[in-house]
C-alpha cells in the first residue's frame, strides 16, 4: 500500500469517527461515545467560554451543555479530511428547558446554532486540538439574552 493510499485511508478513519461522534453527540444514552472522541490532553479553541483545556473539563463544559439543551442534536455539513485534520460546518439544535446557559435561565426556548470546526488527531485516532467557531449573536438571541436584529 503507498504512503499516499495509508493517508488517505487514515483520513476516511478520522472523518469515520467525526461523524460517529456527531451521531453520539444527540442521542444521551450514548454521549459518552462523544467524549470518546478526545484525547485527555485535547484542548479546543474558541468556544464562547475560552480555550477549553484537558478531558475533564471538556466533560465538564459538555455535561452543562447538555444539562441545559437535553434534547441538543449536532448535524455535520461539508466534512473533509486529510492527513490528520478534519474539518466541517455543523448545526446544533436544541431547547432549552433544563438548568441555566450561561446564567440564562431555561424558557422552553428552541436554539440553532452554525458554526465550523477543524480537529486534528493525533496517531491514536483521538482528537488532540479542535479549533472551533460558533456564531454566538443568534444564540443569545434566541434564548431572549439579546434583542434581535432589526432587519
Amino acid at each position: 500500500m503507498s504512503a499516499a493510499t495509508t493517508t488517505g485511508a487514515r483520513a476516511e478513519r478520522l472523518k469515520k469517527a467525526t461523524l460517529d461522534a456527531a451521531r453520539a453527540f444527540g442521542d444521551p444514552a450514548r454521549r459518552s461515545d462523544y467524549l470518546e472522541l478526545y484525547d485527555d490532553n485535547a484542548a479546543i479553541y474558541y468556544t464562547p467560554q475560552g480555550t477549553i483545556k484537558g478531558i475533564e473539563a471538556i466533560k465538564q463544559y459538555y455535561s452543562g451543555f447538555w444539562a441545559a439543551f437535553p434534547d441538543a442534536r449536532l448535524e455535520l455539513e461539508n466534512v473533509m479530511a486529510e492527513g490528520d485534520r478534519v474539518a466541517c460546518t455543523f448545526t446544533v439544535t436544541g431547547t432549552h428547558t433544563g438548568s441555566a446557559f450561561n446564567g440564562i435561565p431555561a424558557a422552553g426556548k428552541k436554539i440553532a446554532v452554525t458554526g465550523a470546526s477543524v480537529l486534528r488527531f493525533l496517531d491514536n485516532g483521538k482528537c488532540i486540538e479542535r479549533w472551533h467557531g460558533a456564531d454566538t449573536l443568534p444564540l443569545l438571541q434566541q434564548l431572549g439574552a439579546m434583542p434581535a436584529t432589526p432587519h
